[in-house]
């Protein structure tokens, strides 16, 4: 289903079931705590009907300026070759930037991004699903010591079958998500006959009000509001799977009034009865409908859980391919599908999280104080990246990008700002992992640039090599030996221990180095590029996107097309071993280095990441000082 270069596709039924089941999982199943933490803050002597209105009036224009204007509008037109998500923005964003500091500025922002997200990817499963189950506590009391238990086994089995594929649950997610957003629909609209007087809160000025009149309440309530919108960076994300078109079209005329009803019914509900605050969501359904609406729910808030999962193998591969973290396992659960992948580290790393989250929290309210944090920092990422984007490759002026994304730049900013008041009750967890994970990745990727420059400081030149070797007295021996080589201009350290110990040069050599473009995925023309630097030596480029995994040997049949004869069987594939040491003068510090040596003791072996048949595999081991 996915949309090259971002060419629009057709609205079709099944498209529309797909963007419901994929994209609005996660904020469709926000209205299960939002309404009722926003109000929370303000129950202490009774809830006045102005109050009421004024937060269904936040949460209302939070889904219109951030959701609709922001993403809908705007983000949505900055697609990087049809793909979207805060590292494709990021990509789109450092290309053409000459400088060297600003690049890395931008790469900066959009590491912090990727990291937050992996934040929201860990806290979405375990407050969507124990905000789903809490409704037993509406059925019945008895149920509220069952609450964790079902919970954490219902998160249990849904990591566990992620090794199958999301093929199988894929289709029945659009269905369930478009009978969730009915339910939703009908249960606001149903109260809002009750009480009609609550779509007063259309108004932005009972907005306006409600600010004035709390100022420091109003900025700490922004903090709940700003989970009506959790979410709504997976339109931006999940853009490449579905295109635009069917994501907008879906929002406008589905999604966004079905939101808007519900929300505006518990409004309704909680006037008429202010004891109703317990659970605005589950209250709103007739008694009879209760248990039904509770395993709605959770079949819900499972598939917006799922798409968050999803998202987190997608970014991964990302960060991998763009150099941000090591080499992972990546499983295809599809031989059609090249985005449904399975990352078994990224999966357990995951499941611990979501069950320490759950056992500590233990309720979806004190869940939500870590979880704005991290949608509002990306959030605040997102927009800065956008400003560059659309300044840069959409030639507006400065002026009209700061009219259009301050405005929202400082709407996020507020967002998040209200959420760094709750660090103390939980909004550390998303900052302590984002901030491990920032070390993570910039001590990866300037541990590989100084890796890179050593090889190029202590390499001999391809050039050098390849003129002395008419000269030389080195004996050629039958088959193919295939040098894999990030440094397309130096000799590998392979061939020269080769050379050393074995005497040997094969009568075919290939000297094979893997780029990864910032782009999502790379034309079939521009996949190879081959050049012949003596007779049966060859320097092969192969170029990849973010979103694409290699596979060095298919490419290498291919070779057969423009003339190089590529017999699988008769192959050696010889890969270096680099061992990390100490150099006399450290470039990094000495906890980096160590961080840095970990990574890379534990990064998977090029062999399975590329793919190469482990049976054919020389590696030799090397010594680099950094």
């Amino acid at each position: 289903m996915s949309t090259p270069h971002g060419k629009s596709q057709a609205l079709t039924p099944a498209l529309l079931l797909g963007v419901l089941g994929v994209v609005y999982g996660d904020i469709g199943t926000s209205p299960l705590y939002a309404l009722r933490a926003a109000l929370g803050h303000f129950t202490d002597g009774g809830l006045e009907r102005w109050e009421v209105l004024g937060i269904l009036s936040l949460i209302i224009w939070a889904l219109i300026l951030t959701v609709t204007v922001k993403y809908v509008v705007f983000i949505l037109r900055a697609d990087n070759r049809g793909e979207g998500g805060i590292l494709a923005l990021m990509a789109l964003a450092r290309d053409g930037l000459a400088s060297e500091r600003w690049r890395w500025v931008v790469a900066v922002i959009g590491i912090i991004g990727a990291c937050l997200f992996f934040g929201d990817g860990i806290i979405t499963p375990a407050i969507s699903v124990l905000s789903a189950v809490e409704g037993l506590k509406v059925v019945s009391p008895h149920f509220e010591e069952a609450v964790v238990p079902i919970s954490l086994a219902i998160l249990l089995a849904l990591f566990l079958v992620q090794y199958r594929g999301t093929g199988l649950m894929g289709a029945v997610f659009g269905p369930i998500c478009a009978a969730w957003f009915a339910v939703l629909a009908v249960l606001g609209a149903v109260e809002i006959v009750h009480n009609p007087s609550v779509l007063l809160a259309l108004s932005p000025h009972y907005a306006v009000q409600f600010c004035l009149n709390y100022q420091l309440a109003a900025f700490v309530a922004f903090g709940a509001v700003v989970l009506a919108v959790t979410g709504a960076e997976a339109l931006y994300a999940d853009m490449g799977h579905f295109g635009k078109r069917p994501i907008r079209w879906a929002w406008l005329w589905l999604v966004l009034p079905a939101l808007a009803l519900n929300y505006l019914g518990q409004g309704a509900l909680v006037l008429r009865d202010p004891a109703a605050i317990e659970n605005p969501f589950f209250l709103i359904a007739p008694e009879w409908f209760r248990l039904p609406l509770v395993l709605l729910a959770t079949a819900a808030t499972i598939i917006a859980s799922q798409a968050m999962i999803s998202g987190a193998y997608t970014i991964a591969r990302q960060c991998v391919q763009l150099g941000f973290i090591p080499r992972l396992q990546v499983s295809h659960t599809s031989e059609t599908e090249e985005g449904q992948i399975y990352m078994p580290q990224i999966n357990i790393l995951l499941l611990v999280g979501v069950v320490i989250l759950v056992l500590e929290f233990r309720n979806s309210d004190s869940l939500a104080a870590a979880y704005g944090i991290a949608v509002t920092g990306t959030f605040v990422c997102t927009s800065i990246l956008a400003i560059i984007v659309f300044r840069r490759h959409f030639g507006w002026g400065w002026a009209l990008s700061a009219a259009v994304f301050a405005p929202l730049l400082l709407l996020d900013l507020v967002f998040f700002a209200a959420n760094v008041l709750k660090i103390p009750q939980g909004g550390y967890v998303p900052l302590v992992l984002g901030g491990f994970l920032f070390a993570l990745m910039t001590t990866w990727h300037r541990g590989r640039e100084l890796l890179f420059a050593r090889f190029r400081q202590d390499g001999l030149p391809l050039k050098s090599f390849i003129a002395r070797l008419p000269q030389s007295r080195t004996v050629r021996v039958p088959g193919t030996a295939v040098f894999m080589t990030s440094q397309a201009d130096f000799l590998p350290g392979a061939l020269l221990h080769n050379l050393k110990h074995n005497k040997v040069l094969h009568e075919r050599v290939l000297f094979v180095t893997v780029t990864n473009e910032s782009i999502p995925v790379v034309d079939p023309d521009r996949r190879r590029v081959v050049e012949q630097l003596a007779p049966d030596i060859h320097r092969i480029g192969l170029h990849y996107g973010f979103q694409e995994s290699p596979n060095i040997p298919k490419e290498l049949e291919a070779l057969r097309e423009v003339g190089i004869p590529f017999e699988p069987m008769q192959t050696s594939y010889f890969l270096g071993r680099e061992t990390v040491v100490a150099a006399a003068v450290p470039k990094m510090s000495r906890w980096r280095q160590w961080l840095f040596t970990v990574m890379s003791r534990n990064a998977v072996p090029a062999t399975e990441f590329f793919r190469i048949p482990s049976d054919r595999v020389v590696e030799l081991g090397v010594r680099v000082a950094i």
